[in-house]
C-alpha cells in the first residue's frame, strides 16, 4: 500500500476532483482523501455546472472520480483527524499518507437557523441559492426568512424569480429606507419571530408565526452560516482573514509552507463550476512549484 504521493488532496467534491485531474494529467503521484458528506447532499439536482446542469450531485462526482482514476489518481474514503506540519495525514483507520503538498478542498457546512422545519426542508424548498435553484421554484410563492443583515439583500435577489414575495423580519430588525425598497417593489413584509414552517404530505404550505398566523408560502429561502471544514488547517496554525476564514494568497497557499487551500473551505460564495475553476487553476500553480523543486534536485546533483 503506497503511503507516499506527490500531493495528498484532502476532500473529493469538485475543487478536490478538478484538481486531482489537473495533477494526474501532469504526471503527478496523487490520492484525494475523502469521508463522503458532500455539502450539496440534501439537494436532488445541481445546477450551473456546463453541460451537467441539472445532474443529482452524487452522480457528477462518481463522473469526476471515473474520468480522474484515468490518469493514476487514488482514492482513499476515510477521513482525516491530524495534520501534521511535516505534510502528514493521519486517518481515522489509522492509516498515515505523507505528501510533499497538501491541498485542502473540505468545504464547508450550512449552519441553518433554529426553526422548526428549516433543516428537515433544506435543499428541496428551504432554499440559499437562487442561482442553484431558482428557476425550479419559479414564480412560486416566496417567502424569506431573515436571520442576519444580508436577508434583505437576499430578498432583492430572490425578487428576480418571483415578484409573490413576504418578507419575514423573525429576529431581525429592518431599516425605515429598506422597509420603504422592499415595500416599493410589492414585497409584503411580515413582522414577528416565526415558530416553524408548516408541512403537509411532504411540501412546504406556509410559515407560521408565533402568534399562531400562518402565512402560506411555497417556498423559503434562507441564509445559512457558513462554517468551513477547517479544523485541520487550524491544526498546523493557518493565519486566517479578519472574515475568519484561512487566508490564501491568489495562487491558493496559505501561510503555512506546502499547504494549499481552494473551493468552500476558503471562499463560501463560490459556487460549483467557480469551485472547480479556482481549483484547476491553483492545481496548475502547485504542479510548476513542484516542478521547480524537481528541477533544482535534478541540477544539484549534476
Amino acid at each position: 500500500m503506497k503511503n507516499e504521493f506527490d500531493v495528498v488532496i484532502i476532500g473529493g467534491g469538485v475543487a478536490g476532483l478538478s484538481a486531482a485531474l489537473v495533477l494526474g494529467r501532469a504526471r503527478r503521484d496523487v490520492v484525494v482523501i475523502d469521508g463522503g458528506t458532500p455539502r450539496n447532499a440534501p439537494a436532488a439536482h445541481a445546477h450551473g455546472f456546463l453541460t451537467r446542469d441539472g445532474v443529482p450531485p452524487q452522480e457528477l462526482l462518481e463522473l469526476g472520480r471515473e474520468e480522474v482514476r484515468g490518469y493514476g489518481v487514488e482514492f482513499v474514503d476515510d477521513v482525516v483527524f491530524r495534520l501534521r506540519h511535516d505534510k502528514t495525514v493521519e486517518l481515522a483507520s489509522g492509516r498515515v499518507i505523507t505528501g510533499r503538498r497538501i491541498l485542502m478542498t473540505t468545504g464547508l457546512a450550512d449552519e441553518l437557523p433554529d426553526v422548526p422545519g428549516v433543516a428537515e426542508r433544506f435543499g428541496t424548498d428551504v432554499l440559499h441559492c437562487p442561482y442553484c435553484h431558482g428557476w425550479e421554484v419559479r414564480d412560486r410563492r416566496f417567502g424569506v426568512l431573515a436571520t442576519s443583515d444580508k436577508s434583505v439583500h437576499q430578498a432583492l435577489i430572490v425578487w428576480q424569480w418571483s415578484k409573490d414575495l413576504t418578507f419575514f423580519t423573525h429576529t431581525q430588525e429592518i431599516s425605515a429606507e429598506d422597509r420603504a425598497k422592499l415595500t416599493g417593489l410589492g414585497v409584503r413584509i411580515v413582522d414577528g419571530k416565526v415558530s416553524e414552517l408548516a408541512v403537509e404530505n411532504d411540501r412546504l404550505t406556509g410559515v407560521r408565526l408565533v402568534n399562531g398566523e400562518l402565512v402560506e408560502r411555497d417556498v423559503v429561502f434562507v441564509g445559512p452560516k457558513f462554517v468551513p471544514h477547517d479544523k485541520l488547517l487550524e491544526q498546523i496554525g493557518c493565519q486566517r482573514t479578519e472574515t475568519g476564514f484561512v487566508a490564501v494568497d491568489e495562487q491558493g497557499r496559505t501561510s503555512v509552507d506546502g499547504v494549499w487551500a481552494a473551493g468552500n473551505v476558503v471562499d463560501p460564495m463560490a459556487q460549483l463550476v467557480v469551485a472547480a475553476g479556482a481549483a484547476y487553476k491553483l492545481a496548475t500553480v502547485l504542479n510548476f512549484d513542484l516542478v521547480t523543486e524537481d528541477q533544482g534536485a535534478t541540477l544539484a546533483s549534476a
